[in-house]
Formats: C-alpha cells, structure tokens, sequence
C-alpha cells in the first residue's frame, strides 16, 4: 500500500478527498487505480502535475516503482506568463 496525497487543487477532483491508501507498484498503475475511483483524474495526473516519491519530485516518473509504504504527492504544477 502506498500513502497518496492531493493538492488542494486536485482535491476538487476527488470531491474532497485529500489523502488515501492504495495498492499499486508503480505511478502508472496508481493513476490507473485513481482514474477508476475519480473518473477523469488520470489525464490530469498524467499531463498537469509533478509527482513527489517519498519527498522528492520525479520527472518522468510515469513507469516509477513505488516500493510499500511509499508516500506519493500529486502537486499541481503552476502555471503562468
């Protein structure tokens, strides 16, 4: 099981929710998890935020491993001119 946390942002898209519990291997296999408890979430995960494994941020962290007990930070990513 890893640990996931949402920005306040995103929690718009999962109706409130700000942390949960759940069993994945890898970030894609998590977001596909999230996409299926938040219809929706995944495009936004996989196109408008950074990721932060156990407090770093990774940049390409689409096939990640997330070793159990991971904490996972879904960080929307700013945006601006």
């Amino acid at each position: 099981m890893v640990k996931v946390h949402f920005s306040a942002e995103l929690r718009r898209l999962t109706g409130g929710v700000a942390d949960l519990e759940v069993d994945a291997s890898s970030v894609r296999k998590l977001i596909a998890v999230l996409d299926q408890r938040f219809p929706g979430i995944g495009n936004r995960l996989t196109e408008g935020t950074s990721v932060a494994i156990n407090g770093e941020i990774i940049a390409d962290a689409h096939f990640e491993p997330l070793p159990d007990g991971s904490e996972v930070h879904f960080i929307e990513t700013l945006k601006g001119g």
